[in-house]
């Protein structure tokens, strides 16, 4: 074969690669622009129940809560002391997922991989003593199958592959240490407090540290809160489409947004 053909078929072929990969990277794993979840500015529904009764929302419909930097007055939040002491439950509104960059070979991602649902389970319990409310039990447990988000095709191969979520159905978060609750909080402004507890994640448990927010409004406890963490660390792999690598580096995020509801 002439050495100039030779030439003439290999650039065809690093063409068409080079086109089939952006074509797989646009169609099934270029990200979305989804916000961050945060505290809403306004009270969620007080309304108390399974939030898994809830329609699964996207990841366009997930970032709707508004960033809460806007404190509600004081008085929405105050309640007696004695009303919260109890077990809460998970209420409607709640939403976690996880946010992942991701690439085509060298190329820039434009911006992040967001997957949510609004699957999810579990409670919480409070005991107040000498006029302080301390968070002593919790637990959340996500759906992680009905995780959805801009891509179906990238929901489909998250079965399988990275979260694998046909072999890992849930994600399970169960707090280890007591965490004193701010009075700003509970009298309706955001504040911070740490979620110390054990991650249940892709069949690997580990203790993590979870910087997060909350604040009582109208009788519903919200807390907002991210994980920041390596892929690694809990055994998933990034997901890769025709050899291509779509994960620009070893790390995600775990974000969520929960409504407790007395009762």
């Amino acid at each position: 074969m002439p050495r100039s053909r030779l030439i003439a078929i290999i650039a065809v072929v690093v063409v068409a690669v080079a086109i089939g990969g952006f074509i797989a990277y646009d169609q099934i794993l270029k990200g979305d622009t989804t916000a961050a979840l945060t505290l809403p500015s306004a009270a969620p529904s007080a309304a108390t129940g399974d939030a898994s009764s809830t329609s699964t929302p996207t990841a366009s419909s997930a970032a709707s809560p508004a960033t809460g930097s806007a404190a509600p007055a004081a008085s929405s939040g105050s309640v007696a002391s004695g009303d919260l002491a109890g077990n809460w439950t998970i209420a409607t509104g709640s939403v976690a997922g996880y946010r992942v960059r991701e690439q085509l070979a060298n190329l820039p991602a434009e911006s992040d991989a967001v997957g949510r649902t609004g699957k999810l389970t579990g409670s919480m319990t409070l005991t107040t003593s000498g006029g302080k409310t301390t968070l002593t039990a919790g637990t959340i447990t996500v759906d992680t199958t009905s995780i959805t988000s801009d891509k179906t095709q990238r929901d489909q191969r998250l079965q399988n592959e990275g979260l694998q979520t046909s072999q890992y159905p849930t994600a399970t978060f169960t707090l280890t240490q007591p965490v004193e609750v701010p009075a700003a909080a509970l009298a309706g402004t955001a504040s911070d407090i740490t979620l110390v507890g054990d991650l249940d994640l892709h069949g690997v448990k580990k203790s993590v540290s979870i910087p997060a927010k909350a604040q009582l409004v109208n009788g519903t406890i919200s807390v907002a809160g991210s994980l920041n963490f390596p892929l690694s660390d809990f055994n998933i792999t990034p997901p890769n489409v025709g050899g291509f690598i779509v994960s620009i580096e070893d790390n995600g995020t775990l974000e969520f947004l929960v409504n407790f509801t007395k009762g």
